[in-house]
């Protein structure tokens, strides 16, 4: 069993969508950012930076890992799914899962806080986080004009980029003109598994633990 603790968040779901993809049966702790759960000291034991996701493998003798990019490599190296084990193909799989963590992940981050939060509207700061945002949309394009996933087979690289992708709208970043980027959007959300993870939890959903086994779900 796998204990996931999460919010919905584009980093949240990646997780849980890898989850759902992989079979896995987990219980899901909602962390409430209003409550700063997330910096409690029963946490931070759990994930030292006080961010979620972060998870901890129950069949593996309680075995903690956090930041979403290291959890989606644990958890596809556990099962031996969705990232090749021969040295280039996994070597692709990871160079497209750290264009996620290092590039659009900081910067669409950025351009949600700025253009969304931030008290004061700052336009060079918006006009620069989007259109940083927007240049590695381009590059996922050219990249899937090649190939019908990132990595060429369907991998964590996908599940990493596609949640921060569908917030694209949150950030202000169209994909207008990126047909190649629109259709692997399309062909994402298709997935069954990705849509039950880009559900785990709702924004609307509240604190408390969900267990999550196979496709049914309580709530304790």
């Amino acid at each position: 069993m796998i204990d996931l603790y999460t919010a919905a968040t584009p980093n949240g779901h990646k997780v849980s969508i890898a989850l759902e993809e992989l079979g896995l049966a987990y219980r899901m702790q909602v962390l409430s950012f209003d409550r700063k759960e997330q910096k409690a000291p029963a946490f931070l034991k759990i994930n030292p930076n006080g961010r979620i996701p972060a998870i901890v493998d129950r069949d593996e003798g309680d075995f903690a890992v956090f930041e979403s990019g290291a959890i989606l490599m644990y958890l596809a190296e556990k099962t031996g799914q969705l990232m090749p084990s021969d040295p280039k193909g996994r070597s692709r799989v990871v160079q497209w899962l750290m264009f996620q963590v290092g590039g659009v992940g900081p910067m669409q981050g950025q351009a949600h806080v700025f253009f969304r939060y931030f008290p004061d509207k700052l336009p060079s700061a918006i006009e620069r986080y989007q259109s940083e945002t927007r240049r590695l949309y381009e590059v996922l394009d050219t990249r899937l004009y090649a190939s019908r996933f990132l990595a060429d087979e369907y991998s964590i690289a996908d599940i990493a980029t596609y949640p921060w992708v569908a917030s694209h709208d949150w950030a202000g970043v169209p994909l207008d003109d990126l047909p190649n980027l629109t259709r692997w959007m399309h062909e994402m959300a298709s997935r069954p598994a990705v849509q039950r993870g880009m559900q785990m939890p709702t924004r609307e959903g509240d604190g408390g633990r969900q267990v999550r086994t196979g496709q049914s779900m309580l709530v304790r």
